[in-house]
C-alpha cells in the first residue's frame, strides 16, 4: 500500500488547520484587546467576547493536538523505548498506537454523547448551541484517528524506519525549529 499520497494529503490538511489556528488566535487576541480597550476607555464591553474567546481557545487547543499528532510534536520520553532493539521499538510504538486509537475512542463517544445532550442548550451571552463547544472532541477523533490508523498499518506491515519507531523528538532534532526547513 503507497502511502505517500495519505501523508502529502495529511500534510496539506495539517497546514490547512494551522491557518484556522492562526485565524482563531488573530480573532481572540481582537476579542479581548478590543473588549480590554472598550472597558478601560468607553465603560463598556463586548459581552459576547469572553465567552467566544474561551471557544476559539478550546478549538485551538483540540486542532494544535491534530497538527502536533502529524508532525510528532507532542511531548515523550524515549529513555526506555531508545534502548531497546528494533522489535521491542516495535512492540512498544504498537502498544502506544493502540492505546492512542482507544483513548481516541474515548473522546469520540463522550464528546459525541455530550454533543447530543447540549445540542439544544444555548450559551449563556452568545446563545449558540453548546454543541459547538463539545462538538470539538467529535471532530478532533474523526481527525486524529485515520492518523493513528495509518500509523500503526505501518507498523504491522514493518514499513516504520528506526527512527520512526521512536515516536520522541529531541527540539534539537528538528530542523524547522532551527531556522532551516
Amino acid at each position: 500500500m503507497d502511502t505517500n499520497w495519505v501523508n502529502r494529503w495529511v500534510h496539506a490538511y495539517c497546514r490547512f488547520l494551522t491557518a484556522v489556528i492562526v485565524a482563531l488566535l488573530a480573532a481572540m487576541v481582537v476579542l479581548v484587546f478590543g473588549n480590554v480597550v472598550l472597558r478601560y476607555a468607553a465603560n463598556s464591553g463586548i459581552t459576547v467576547s469572553e465567552e467566544l474567546s474561551r471557544w476559539f481557545f478550546v478549538w485551538m487547543t483540540f486542532m494544535g493536538a491534530v497538527v502536533g499528532l502529524q508532525e510528532r510534536a507532542h511531548l515523550g520520553t524515549d529513555l526506555l523505548v531508545g534502548r531497546l532493539g528494533r522489535s521491542g521499538k516495535r512492540a512498544c510504538l504498537l502498544i502506544s498506537q493502540l492505546l492512542m486509537l482507544w483513548i481516541t475512542w474515548l473522546i469520540f463517544q463522550g464528546s459525541l454523547a455530550q454533543t447530543r445532550i447540549s445540542w439544544d442548550v444555548e450559551a449563556p451571552v452568545s446563545e449558540l448551541s453548546m454543541a459547538w463547544l463539545s462538538g470539538v472532541g467529535v471532530v478532533f477523533a474523526v481527525l486524529t484517528a485515520p492518523m493513528l490508523l495509518l500509523d500503526l498499518w505501518r507498523t504491522v506491515t514493518n514499513q516504520m524506519t528506526d527512527a520512526d519507531l521512536v515516536m520522541v523528538q529531541e527540539s534539537e532534532d528538528r530542523p524547522h525549529l532551527k531556522g532551516q526547513s
